[in-house]
């Protein structure tokens, strides 16, 4: 086991059960291992710790739970970069931002894919999709 100093403090984690970004996440490039840490209080929000970096973390969240719609096909490059098959299970994921006035939005422009079986993942951008960036999250889902 090793420790990570957080802004959420001292977090133990097993170096063996990291999540590897091979190209790093956009606009954090440098940033390729992660640590999973699962929300106690609400199973639909986990944060992904960079090990690198303590100070920075990125809330993700399941956007079917929200945008039933929403669908994402891994390519046969991805799936490649991931090093998974056709066949091999990966879940889509997207960052989540609380903001200051209390609005929530859903990165859907740019998901995170992820594979438990190599523990790997990469984010990608749906050029020409239509979604965006800060998709707030649908006005039922706060009521």
């Amino acid at each position: 086991m090793k420790t990570l100093q957080t802004r959420f403090g001292d977090v133990s984690y097993d170096p063996g059960k990291v999540v590897h970004f091979p190209e790093g996440l956009i606009g954090f490039e440098q940033l390729r291992d992660f640590v999973v840490m699962p929300n106690e209080k609400d199973d639909v929000l986990f944060c992904l710790q960079s090990v690198e970096e303590g100070h920075l973390a990125f809330l993700l969240v399941n956007p079917a739970l929200f945008f039933p719609d929403y669908q994402v096909v891994p390519s046969q490059m991805v799936r490649e970069k991931l090093g998974i098959g056709a066949d091999d299970h990966c879940f889509v994921l997207t960052t989540i931002t609380f903001h200051q006035d209390e609005s929530i939005t859903l990165n859907l422009l740019a998901p995170v894919i992820y594979t438990p079986k190599t523990d790997r993942a990469v984010q990608i951008i749906l050029d020409g999709s239509g979604y965006q960036t800060k998709a707030p999250l649908p006005v039922q889902i706060l009521s």
